[in-house]
């Protein structure tokens, strides 16, 4: 099989997990439930397999331009989803941190974005700090998609217990305590890789062009990322920040890791123009 047909399997599979997941979020059907999960795994498989290959095909690790990125990137959401499924027991949660890897995978083609990878890198590409600093942001971003969604299913049980829903949805959704406190759980997992990330990236500058900090936008936005998610680690644990408040800055990270990935790339060229680093 081909890298470019594993590519379109993990898209096939992503779509039809996410389909699954949202199919069990609304009917709690066990066998939908178990085809969106078994589906969501066969896409992790099919996305690691593509991974492997580009990385055999190119002789580097698949993690220098955006289709690299963004397919690491979907793989890195899955793996930390499927672990909290099988850890936590919260299927239900599929439906709102699947669709996020369905869209990673897709972006490359929605974007008109250039497939085809390449064995000659150019000088700034070629260091393991690299490597570090891509894989380490892989991890880190898909624990804060999984917080992002935690954070969703808050606010959705919150708003149904305020006006005393008494629908079998608000009585399947996790509790709110605990949707909250896994939130932080993965915010907290993540960070110290988030910091990893900026210290990974400018050992890195400082190997490719001479100088550790250069405010370039994807440097700046990775700082603010690092900024959200310090001031919600702050306030949570000086101020007792938690439910609500906690709930909105978790989404507001990682919206902000979204346009750090997508807008900065698309929007605000620089140094890392060339790749989704």
């Amino acid at each position: 099989m081909s890298e470019l047909s594993l590519y379109y399997l993990t898209i096939g599979f992503y779509l039809i997990s996410s389909l699954c997941y949202l199919g069990y979020l609304l009917t709690k059907n066990d066998t939908i439930g178990k085809v969106a999960t078994g589906t969501a795994f066969a896409g992790l498989l099919s996305n690691f397999a593509g991974l492997i290959m580009r990385t055999v095909t190119t002789g580097h690790p698949p993690f220098t331009n955006m289709y690299e990125y963004s397919s690491s990137f979907a793989f890195g959401v899955m793996l930390i989803y499927l672990f909290a499924e099988w850890k936590y027991d919260m299927r239900i949660a599929g439906a709102f941190v699947v669709p996020v890897a369905f869209v990673l995978e897709i972006s490359t083609m929605m974007l008109g974005l250039p497939f085809e990878g390449s064995k000659e890198l150019m000088p700034a590409l070629q260091s393991n700090w690299l490597h570090a600093h891509v894989a380490t942001a892989i991890i880190a971003y898909g624990a804060f998609a999984f917080s992002c969604g935690l954070a969703i299913m808050y606010l959705w049980k919150e708003k149904m217990e305020a006006v005393g829903s008494t629908s079998w949805f608000n009585r399947e959704l996790p509790r709110a305590a605990l949707l909250d406190e896994l939130s932080y759980r993965f915010i907290a997992f993540g960070f110290p890789l988030m910091s990893l990330v900026i210290i990974t990236g400018a050992v890195w500058a400082e190997f490719a062009w001479g100088r550790y900090w250069s405010w370039d936008p994807k440097e700046t936005w990775s700082l603010i990322t690092w900024l959200v998610y310090s001031a919600y680690l702050h306030a949570r644990l000086t101020y007792g920040w938690k439910g609500r408040r906690a709930a909105w800055m978790a989404i507001i990270g990682f919206l902000t890791v979204l346009f750090t990935y997508f807008g900065v790339n698309i929007l605000l060229p620089g140094l890392h123009s060339y790749s989704g680093a």
